[in-house]
């Protein structure tokens, strides 16, 4: 199953409607590389983070049903229902959280796709430190990184402010045992997604945006 268990397809399927076409109406959302996602096997997203808007922009222009690794605090009442529903993952933050991770490497090694901000918090989304879940699933996983930058929802304002979302090549973790292993893994995956987070900043700039 490449999505958690006790998730319903057609809710996941229309929560990544509504990312995609209501939540439209509050940004134009650009996305480049799209056709750099992988059409099937396992899949770890890695993307920067700098607002609360990430997350669903996200969920709803990769194309393909995505499990996100998402704070545990979200996960009460109605929303955390919901988010339970449509295959999101509640985790731990500041610690290893064994559940949260042995949940999404079933779906990696079901050939699904889970997404996980590296950064581990919201902050100016530059990547400059990357903790270790995102790698540590990739390798144990089998599944390929795939980098994608996010840009223009941090403190955005005004009419429909433009996103940009560029989607990196994806690529595989040297292989490798033990702690020092795992932490140049980690940076592999940490300087892979800055670099594609600078590019689009770039492009940004050259286009007269922020």
């Amino acid at each position: 199953m490449t999505v958690p268990e006790g998730s319903l397809g057609w809710l996941f399927d229309f929560g990544r409607w509504i990312a995609r076409v209501p939540y439209a109406w509050q940004f134009r959302i650009r996305v480049h590389g799209r056709d750099r996602v992988p059409l099937n096997g396992g899949v770890v997203v890695v993307a920067n983070h700098s607002s609360m808007a990430d997350g669903p922009i996200l969920f709803g222009v990769v194309p393909r049903r995505m499990t996100f690794l998402i704070k545990q605090e979200m996960f009460k009442g109605v929303v955390g229902y919901l988010l339970r529903k449509i295959g999101q993952i509640p985790v731990k933050r500041g610690e290893a959280d064994r559940t949260a991770l042995t949940s999404a490497l079933s779906v990696l090694k079901a050939g699904g796709v889970v997404g996980i901000f590296p950064e581990g918090t919201r902050g100016e989304g530059d990547v400059a430190s990357a903790q270790n879940g995102a790698a540590w699933l990739a390798r144990v996983g089998g599944a390929v990184v795939l980098p994608v930058a996010c840009r223009g929802t941090y403190q955005a304002k005004g009419w429909r402010p433009t996103v940009d979302v560029l989607i990196g090549e994806p690529f595989h973790l040297p292989e490798g045992k033990g702690k020092a292993a795992l932490g140049v893994a980690t940076e592999q995956v940490r300087d892979r997604l800055a670099t594609l987070v600078a590019e689009l900043d770039g492009l940004r700039v050259s286009e007269g945006r922020r």
